[in-house]
């Protein structure tokens, strides 16, 4: 029988906690105002998401760690389902319906959280030498991250895939490899961006590069231009902010979300948000640099990575400074998929830093602490 011991609460990252709940307070207050039937649908997916988080917190995650790739493999199968029992949307297959429930389910998002543990627990059996992987062992790590992105981009989904082949690589590099491979990297990314420009693109893909480089933006950016624009320093009352309540900026509470922001809290709210988002992704660095556990290195990494590449693009798609993709503000924009995502992989987080020293004593069979 295992007894609770103080010393693990004393562990849990109580800091990151309390940096993600002005994020999400500040968002239902947003989707509240501009659609108050979804805010609704927003609290149940974080009553979700907290049940999620519960339960994978107290998950032996490390005594368990055969069970990852059987979650890898099984999150490859269910994109492959897709593939031949997916549901479309404007054009994309992307979904599969759950029978009896009248709901979908979107297995790219369930493919986070497993290729991140599936890195974590390759990387931990296999530590980079000192000078960084070599050939060989990049491949195998490589093949496991070119599978999901190969059929994401099928759907075709490619934010979603580029996310993670972005975060794949970028837990890579981060863990160290050998500079030969950085250099070919860099010259086959040079070779193959023209090709998949002009082959590879869907027409679509190819219209939102063109709307992104030439002179006008499209009527999506142009409002949300304006609605950022229009915000001042403090922003506007609830009333005055035209470009949301008289639904000109298009998707406002899911990918224009900081247009809505900006407008409604201005430069100073912006500010706030940014400031919020930085601190995270500081703190999970912080996190996996000073760790030398290769589980925590690489799921804080690849945390703060996610939270960077995804603020970061969205931020400057609704300025006009990158193409339209379908990427949310990380909890902040209107979703359940995105929101649990995220949940679940901070939950993972806090497991493996809450518990690691009662893992490490119980694998050692010396002490337990709970």
């Amino acid at each position: 029988m295992w007894r609770f011991d103080k010393h693990i609460l004393s562990q849990f990252d109580f800091f990151s906690i309390i940096l993600i709940i002005p994020l999400v307070l500040t968002s239902n207050w947003l989707i509240s105002e501009a659609v108050p039937m979804l805010a609704q649908k927003q609290i149940a997916y974080i009553g979700v998401s907290l049940l999620f988080f519960i339960f994978i917190l107290f998950l032996p995650i490390r005594r368990m760690n055969w069970l990852i790739p059987l979650i890898y493999w099984l999150s490859i199968a269910l994109l492959l389902g897709v593939e031949f029992f997916g549901h479309s949307r404007l054009g994309a297959q992307r979904w599969i319906d759950i029978p009896f429930i009248n709901a979908t389910i979107q297995p790219s998002e369930f493919v986070k959280p497993a290729l991140i543990l599936m890195l974590a627990y390759l990387i931990q059996k296999n530590p980079p030498p000192l000078y960084g992987y070599k050939l060989k062992d990049f491949s195998i790590i490589s093949a496991y991250i070119l599978l999901p992105f190969f059929l994401i981009a099928k759907e075709p989904d490619l934010g979603t895939a580029l996310v993670l082949l972005l975060i794949g690589y970028g837990v890579l590099f981060f863990v160290g490899i050998h500079w030969k491979i950085v250099a070919g990297v860099v010259i086959v990314i040079g070779i193959m961006a023209p090709v998949t420009y002009e082959f590879l693109l869907h027409d679509y893909q190819r219209t939102r590069i063109t709307d992104f480089v030439s002179e006008k933006p499209s009527y999506h950016v142009q409002q949300s231009i304006i609605a950022i624009g229009s915000g001042g320093f403090t922003g506007k009352s609830k009333e005055d902010a035209t470009q949301t309540q008289m639904k000109f900026l298009p998707i406002a509470t899911s990918d224009f979300i900081f247009a809505f922001l900006v407008e409604r809290a201005g430069f100073a709210g912006a500010l706030g948000v940014i400031v919020l988002y930085m601190a995270i992704i500081l703190h999970l660095m912080s996190l996996s640099y000073y760790n030398k556990d290769y589980y925590i290195k690489v799921v804080t990494i690849s945390i703060s990575f996610m939270f960077f590449i995804y603020m970061s693009v969205n931020i400057a798609m609704t300025m006009g400074f990158a193409p339209v993709v379908g990427i949310p503000l990380p909890m902040f924009s209107y979703g359940g998929s995105s929101f649990i995502t995220f949940i679940i992989l901070f939950a993972i987080m806090q497991n493996l830093i809450t518990f690691r020293y009662r893992d490490m004593y119980d694998n050692r069979g010396t002490k337990r602490f709970v």
